[in-house]
């Protein structure tokens, strides 16, 4: 399926296959850069000229605006990667969880410490 994330019946988790690297790798590629606290600070001065110098394409900028990890991830995102990133706003992987499945923070938490009695 060229250009959409295929969704193998987990709804917010389509499958990070070969299509999926390709159509990420510069998402991905920045999103890696943010190792480096100067790369992170750059980024932070000036969001766009950041994802321009990675060629970042349209539907990934609009998601980097947006904050929105649903959109990182349909756009090629790999969530390793894009913990990175979303890091840079304090958030972690609890808050990504929470977007992932529509949740709040406080409900996804709940839902993993039920999940583990």
């Amino acid at each position: 399926m060229p250009g959409k994330a295929r969704d193998y019946g987990i709804p917010g988790t389509p499958i990070f296959d070969g299509a999926q690297a390709q159509k990420g790798y510069a998402l991905n590629k920045m999103c890696y850069s943010f190792n480096s606290a100067a790369n992170r600070e750059e980024f932070q001065r000036d969001e766009e000229s950041y994802c321009a110098k990675y060629g970042l394409s349209p539907a990934q900028r609009s998601a980097i605006r947006n904050r929105n990890v649903l959109e990182l991830i349909a756009a090629g995102g790999n969530v390793y990667y894009l913990a990175k990133f979303a890091g840079i706003f304090g958030l972690n992987v609890q808050d990504i969880g929470a977007q992932q499945t529509g949740m709040s923070v406080e409900q996804f938490r709940q839902k993993l410490l039920d999940a583990a009695r």
